[in-house]
């Protein structure tokens, strides 16, 4: 039995992993899927001192206080930067890192340093009456549709899901200077449709030296919601 904690990205809560638990709970594994503060069932909590560091002490409070270890850590989007971070904290606790059409930071940059284009989304909001709160993103046409997702039933329900995020999210900096991280195994998994063209390429060997593991599934950034199967079966190659 392996331990799975699902990290969920940008406006998104821990539902947004609903069909992906039931199935590696099937395959007889543990399946963690928390909201991150300000969030599905703590989006009570959402408040101007919010942000990145925040969602780092989430998981890493999950993964202690349930004294989980082996775990095989999955971040999503923006979770690339908050499971970086709870790496940095917790390495020995770990046993893999999984990037899910994820940003990859280096030690100390932060969201607008990896996209810049998200300034943008702070200068938009430094005109409301509540400038540290960013809305989700508006609905693309297709093949971009909602964070990829383009089945109308699937994202009325993921609007039911998505929320405001606070501003620190894409201003805070990743720590990553803990020399034991870099013994930890990672894997990207990168989804092929409406992919960002500032997707950094990976490696071609990660930090332990093993040659870079990147994996595709053939669907838009939510793959967790249109490909839930697919993606089950990435993840429980590496149980």
């Amino acid at each position: 039995m392996s331990t799975y904690v699902l990290v969920h990205g940008s406006w998104h809560s821990g539902e947004s992993w609903k069909r992906v638990v039931p199935l590696l709970t099937a395959a007889g594994h543990r399946v963690f899927a928390p909201s991150l503060t300000g969030h599905g069932d703590k989006i009570h909590l959402l408040g101007p001192d919010v942000g990145l560091d925040t969602h780092v002490a989430d998981v890493v409070r999950l993964i202690s206080d349930e004294d989980l270890t082996d775990v095989v850590l999955v971040g999503h989007s923006y979770a690339g930067l908050v499971v970086t971070s709870v790496i940095n904290e917790i390495p020995e606790r770990i046993k893999h890192l999984v990037y899910l059409d994820a940003m990859v930071p280096e030690n100390g940059e932060s969201v607008v340093d990896i996209i810049p284009t998200a300034q943008f989304l702070i200068d938009q909001a430094a005109g409301t009456d509540a400038p540290w709160r960013i809305p989700p993103l508006p609905e693309m046409p297709p093949p971009a549709g909602l964070f990829g997702v383009t089945d109308p039933e699937d994202q009325a329900w993921l609007r039911t899901i998505l929320s405001d995020d606070p501003i620190g999210c894409l201003q805070q900096p990743v720590r990553l200077d803990n020399p034991a991280t870099t013994a930890i195994p990672r894997t990207h998994i990168h989804c092929a449709v409406g992919a960002p063209p500032t997707r950094r390429p990976v490696a071609p060997f990660q930090p332990n030296g093993d040659p870079a593991q990147v994996w595709e599934l053939p669907t838009g950034h939510d793959c967790m919601i249109t490909m839930p199967a697919e993606l089950s079966d990435l993840l429980l190659k590496l149980a």
